[in-house]
């Protein structure tokens, strides 16, 4: 869907009518600001009549002290309004900043990973904390300021019509002159604000990778590299940005300089009509006040123009993500009761790029409450696999199905509240371990959160924290080990309470004592529930019902533990690269 600033300026048009009602007032006070020193120069000073015929039966004191009062009163009236439209107008163009925000931010999440992985996080963070600030500097800068000068100018050019046409016409005479200089700087102010932008979100980018590979850049004492690389991206950031204010100056400095030749020209005729008595000295007093006035306004329309230009390109940035199209279209469909379970996988196929695939032909069938262990060397497809089954992709060719229907065909929402995951590497949140482990139902009671952590054997840890279960995790769960992260998430995966599991190499980084604690937890949490093991540690698919081993994205075979150690295939192969063949095959001879 194509956005515009007006569709996030709709929802605010009463506060909008009412700052454009503040602005014409404040234009009608401008417009009344010189008239005091017209009458007390003409009327106090020179004893001519008042203006428009107003007849007043006062003394030339009392008339002087009207005038000033008048003076008075206008730039206090002037004051509080300029005050309450600063008011509104800050927090009309806040209140678009936040629905953009909003509105981005959920974009992003609903994106698919095919998106997030061609983006960088830093830039994504970029545009919304800094490209979504330039709706307001449109609004403000841009929009009102524009409204604002252009009753001011209709007003003062009638104003100024009627005390010397002349003059008024060669006033504003500079004007071609001045939207000549936009046209000429235009495209190149366009391009230098898109260009200072996306250098900004790049330094945005580097420290956001840097902050969350520190551990690997202290470990391999990298940290001057990694601060040359940012000072790089921050000397690209500050050198596109000074061409952008050069670009600004100059271009400000040729509005000011046009202003000046039309000022001096004006007040060249206006001086010599008033001394051929065409004008009085208190007109030309009004008039002086009202050229003033006029190229105020257009100084600051014209000046703001490189300003708005930045604005506008990160706003189109903002827009950009707004209007990338889902790759993962909803379905209709919700589920009305639990899956039971089943799962077909029919002819899938699946590549990050088309021209590569990782998937190839993929058929698989998984009846309700199996254990589907799938192994294989690195980079055989295991983890994608299972990444179609919450879509986080879609396959290009073939189905997914669950229970009997095409997974597509289901809401996100409601299919992946069917599937439970306890993915490698653990993540955590840098919140309370009770919110952590009720992350998927956030209105879980404590009792509810305290049953799952004792399933999931990490209750008694938990208890003897400070703050129990309101102990506050560290950023990225660096208060917690390895395996009391990954205990973490088995005890949030049983309080979902989910009929599918996916378990992402559950024990890959534990050690042996901790893998039988996991493997413990991860029985009680597989039972009754369709679930998918990833491992390269065979130890932890022996009890499966189904071992599928993959190779270069097939499935190369798949049987259960003892079938495939017979039949001496590829899963016999891995199986004696980790442990030998020797101790099993006793066993077979046993059970033989």
């Amino acid at each position: 869907m194509k956005r515009t600033v007006r569709s996030y300026l709709k929802p605010y048009w009463l506060p909008f009518v009412l700052a454009l009602g503040q602005i014409l007032f404040i234009s009608a006070l401008e417009l009344l600001k010189p008239w005091p020193f017209k009458i007390i120069i003409d009327s106090v000073v020179n004893g001519q009549p008042l203006p428009l015929g107003w007849r007043v039966d006062s003394s030339p004191h009392v008339l002087l002290l009207l005038a000033c009062a008048g003076l008075v009163f206008i730039y206090l009236l002037l004051g509080g309004l300029r005050l309450l439209n600063d008011y509104m107008t800050i927090r009309i163009g806040q209140w678009m900043v936040n629905d953009l925000r909003r509105d981005l931010y959920s974009q992003i999440q609903r994106l698919s990973l095919s998106f997030h992985n061609r983006q960088h996080v830093g830039d994504l963070m970029y545009r919304i904390t800094a490209d979504t600030l330039g709706i307001q500097t449109l609004t403000m800068n841009g929009l009102f300021s524009v409204l604002s000068a252009s009753f001011l100018l209709g007003g003062m050019f009638v104003v100024m019509l009627s005390l010397d046409w002349y003059l008024t016409l060669l006033a504003m005479a500079v004007c071609p002159a001045l939207f000549g200089a936009i046209g000429l700087f235009d495209k190149k102010m366009s391009s230098a604000a898109s260009h200072a932008r996306q250098k900004e979100s790049l330094v945005y980018s580097v420290v956001q990778r840097t902050l969350s590979g520190i551990r690997v850049i202290q470990a391999f004492t990298k940290e001057e590299d990694e601060k040359h690389r940012f000072l790089e991206a921050s000397r690209q950031s500050l050198a596109a940005d000074l061409r952008l204010y050069n670009l600004q100056n100059f271009y400000c400095a040729l509005v000011n300089i046009t202003i000046a030749i039309g000022t001096a020209a004006v007040l060249w005729l206006g001086t010599k009509h008033v001394l051929s008595g065409e004008l009085s000295v208190g007109e030309m007093v009004v008039f002086t006040a009202y050229l003033t006035s006029l190229y105020t306004p257009l100084v600051n329309i014209f000046q703001t123009y490189g300003l708005v230009q930045k604005a506008k390109a990160g706003v189109r940035r903002a827009f950009d993500i707004l209007e990338v199209e889902q790759s993962l279209p909803e379905g209709h469909k919700v589920f009305s009761r639990p899956a039971t379970g089943e799962i077909s996988f029919e002819q899938v196929s699946f590549g990050y790029e088309t021209a590569q695939p990782i998937l190839k032909k993929i058929d698989l069938h998984v009846t309700p409450g199996q254990k589907v262990a799938i192994v294989g060397p690195t980079g055989a497809g295991k983890s994608t696999l299972v990444s179609l089954l919450p879509r986080f992709y879609d396959p290009q060719s073939g189905r997914v199905k669950i229970d009997g229907v095409d997974s597509s065909e289901f809401q996100l929402k409601s299919l992946r509240r069917q599937i439970a995951m306890v993915l490698q590497p653990p993540l955590v949140f840098p919140v309370s371990i009770r919110d952590n482990i009720a992350y998927g139902r956030p209105e879980a009671s404590l009792d509810e959160v305290i049953a799952a952590a004792h399933v999931a054997r990490i209750h008694d840890f938990i208890t003897q924290l400070p703050d129990g279960y309101d102990t506050v995790v560290g950023e990225q769960g660096s208060t917690l080990s390895e395996g009391q992260k990954l205990r973490l998430t088995i005890a949030r995966g049983i309080l979902l309470n989910a009929p599918i599991l996916i378990l992402d190499e559950p024990t890959a980084s534990v050690d042996s004592e901790t893998e039988a604690l996991i493997m413990e937890g991860l029985e009680r949490l597989m039972t009754g529930r369709t679930t998918f093991i990833i491992a390269h540690r065979l130890s932890t698919v022996r009890q499966a019902d189904l071992i599928v081993v993959m190779r270069g994205g097939e499935i190369v075979e798949q049987g259960n533990f003892f079938d495939l150690l017979r039949a001496r295939g590829p899963f016999a192969s891995l199986y004696q690269t980790q442990f030998g063949l020797y101790e099993e095959e006793r066993k077979l001879r046993r059970v033989k």
